[in-house]
């Protein structure tokens, strides 16, 4: 149970990550420090959208419209977190004791 564990909490440490570094390219790539001409950055933005559009789309089918603004990152953002601490909050059911 301890691996289970440590897998869960793995997994959602790099969903953490990965959301913390989309949410720094957005920015930087709106504010236009970063250029999708580029064909490396275009590369690392499209892979990140590719691997996080799965989790934002179930969430924008709940949200409602917000025009020039996505709440979708938000929420799953809090929402990993909220796994993250229920995960530990709940080690005892892993470790046994």
């Amino acid at each position: 149970m301890v691996t289970l564990f440590q897998a869960l909490n793995l997994i959602l440490n790099v969903v953490w990550f990965i959301m913390i570094a989309h949410i720094i390219m957005s920015w930087l790539i709106n504010f236009q420090v970063l250029n999708l001409r580029q064909p490396l950055v275009a590369q690392i933005w499209y892979g990140l959208n590719n691997l996080l559009e799965p989790i934002y789309g179930r969430i924008r089918r709940f949200l409602p419209a917000t025009p020039g603004l996505d709440l979708a990152p938000l929420v799953a953002f809090i929402v990993v977190i909220i796994l993250q601490r229920a995960l530990i909050n709940n080690a005892d059911f892993f470790f046994g004791y």
